[in-house]
């Protein structure tokens, strides 16, 4: 687990607004690869003003053969140990930094936030955040839990909070990375 808190009441737009001061204040530019957020993270910053000077795009690939064809992730490694791993966020940023040569730094998130998840995957996902360094990017991975819903919540409404939440833990991710 990382260092994360997971019941943050920082607001979307308000993370996505410190990480676009972070990305202004260290000159970057950003790509994201999103699956469980649906492009959540990428629809918060392309409502900031300007934010095209720092931010390249976004590819929702939800789908495994999307991840294989658009960012080159094999297949082996979706089919086992599946999408919803440590090693197919790593192959995501590392496959949108590769064909986004513009960008200085990307992120990816890849999990499963139900409803129908299997409960071993129920509320995991995980986080990659590569940077160009040389011709290999270096990525580093975060894996996050949340915890098994209340029975109040109805499933959607978990689903809707979990992406939430995800999307405001890739922003402070993502800012506290460009922080020397």
């Amino acid at each position: 687990m990382s260092h994360i808190d997971l019941i943050s009441t920082t607001s979307g737009m308000t993370a996505a607004r410190q990480l676009s001061k972070s990305l202004i204040q260290h000159n970057k530019k950003l790509v994201l690869t999103e699956s469980c957020t649906g492009g959540l993270v990428a629809s918060w910053l392309t409502k900031i003003p300007g934010i095209s000077a720092h931010f390249c795009g976004s590819a929702v690939v939800y789908r495994n053969e999307t991840k294989h064809t658009w960012l080159d992730v094999p297949r082996k490694i979706l089919i086992r140990p599946g999408p919803v791993s440590q090693i197919v966020a790593k192959a995501m940023a590392r496959g949108v930094l590769i064909a986004t040569p513009e960008a200085d730094v990307a992120a990816s998130i890849t999990g499963h936030f139900g409803p129908d998840a299997p409960r071993q995957q129920d509320g995991l996902f995980f986080i990659g955040i590569a940077s160009r360094n040389t011709n290999t990017p270096r990525v580093v991975v975060h894996r996050f839990r949340f915890p098994l819903p209340m029975h109040e919540l109805t499933p959607l409404k978990v689903r809707r909070q979990r992406q939430h939440q995800a999307g405001r833990i890739v922003c402070q991710l993502l800012a506290d990375h460009l922080q020397p």
